[in-house]
């Protein structure tokens, strides 16, 4: 264990930068890492407003961030693959490799995956942490750590659009256009889809994924969803619904977006129990799909940023210092319409 300064959730609402011991020993198949920029995600902010996120609850100090890219200070035996001075960014779950889920090749759907920053495991807004080397992926040189630290939420959006099976040429809708719904268009239109829909209230968030070629906004304060999409698709819908901002008032009408034999996803959390027209998903034979995280989807994510062909620097929004750590979850709470993805750099360049 080392002595180390950290952004620590002490409970909720109660966050300091303080010294926290932290386990650095490198063991076999392991590095050593230190970080250097870390994002601010929707759910280290959830668990500082509310102490926890359904049965995960904080029960003890823990170190926040879970979105990470850094440097390899040090390898552990067996690692061949990396090495010292390689720029990275790390998978923040480790599953029971022997997990029956992960011999499906399920990972992230294992009941005992250890996910950083969820109670009860420290997450990585402190100087150096070590990680599976197996869950550590080098970052190309022209791909900056502020990029590394965007592979995390934008797997989600590769999750998302692995689970709709695109097809090339599809027209896609997204319901958010928050970081992650504008993550999930992203990598629709990477996967093939021609175009892609993203609806929302806030129109500075409209804005921001207007930037992007293929994204459709539609503000739904002022244009009636339902009908831009009948417009667009000759009356048929769209090929897959991805449902982004977890809010219950979307499953009112969600079944009536894909055409017949289409694809709905189910990306946001509700914070509620929703109903689910069961007779209108099967008459129409719609296919809904389920994403938790993401697996087998990094290197794909990396590969698609270096390639230029997913541009994520636009959505980073502000970065600020170590030690304005807690400024930043203060602005996160603010949940300021212009604000896409807040980061932290730990260390200099």
């Amino acid at each position: 264990m080392a002595l180390q300064p950290a952004l620590v959730l002490e409970k909720q609402h109660d966050l300091n930068l303080r010294d926290i011991e932290v386990p650095l020993h490198t063991g076999p198949g392991m590095v050593r890492i230190a970080i250097h920029t870390v994002g601010v995600c929707g759910s280290d902010v959830h668990y500082y407003t509310h102490g926890r996120i359904g049965p995960f609850v904080v029960e003890a100090p823990m170190i926040l961030g879970h979105e990470a890219a850094g440097t390899i200070v040090e390898v552990g035996e067996g690692v061949t693959h990396l090495k010292v001075g390689d720029r990275v960014c790390m998978e923040p779950g480790i599953p029971d490799a022997n997990s029956r889920a992960s011999r499906l090749g399920m990972y992230n759907v294992d009941p005992a995956v250890q996910f950083w920053a969820t109670p009860p495991v420290h997450g990585v807004l402190t100087p150096q942490v070590v990680h599976p080397a197996n869950y550590t992926f080098k970052l190309p040189d022209h791909v900056s750590f502020a990029e590394g630290a965007m592979v995390e939420p934008f797997a989600v959006g590769m999750q998302a659009a692995s689970k709709a099976r695109i097809t090339p040429g599809d027209t896609a809708l997204v319901l958010g256009a928050g970081p992650i719904g504008t993550m999930v268009a992203l990598a629709a239109l990477a996967g093939g889809c021609a175009r892609v829909i993203v609806a929302d209230l806030a129109q500075p968030k409209l804005d921001i994924a207007a930037q992007y070629q293929g994204v459709i906004p539609v503000n739904i304060r002022e244009r009636n969803l339902a009908e831009v999409i009948g417009e667009l698709t000759e009356g048929w819908g769209v090929d897959v619904v991805f449902e982004c901002s977890g809010s219950p008032k979307a499953w009112e009408s969600v079944m009536d977006l894909p055409r017949p034999g289409g694809c709905i996803v189910v990306v946001g959390l509700p914070v509620e129990p929703v109903r689910l027209d069961i007779a209108m998903a099967s008459v129409r034979e719609l296919r809904i799909e389920n994403v938790f995280r993401y697996a087998h989807q990094y290197d794909r994510a990396i590969a698609l940023i270096a390639s230029g062909r997913v541009d994520l620097k636009p959505l980073i929004s502000e970065t600020f210092a170590f030690a304005d750590s807690k400024a930043a979850f203060d602005r996160a709470v603010e949940a300021r319409p212009t604000d896409v993805k807040l980061q932290i750099r730990v260390t200099a360049e």
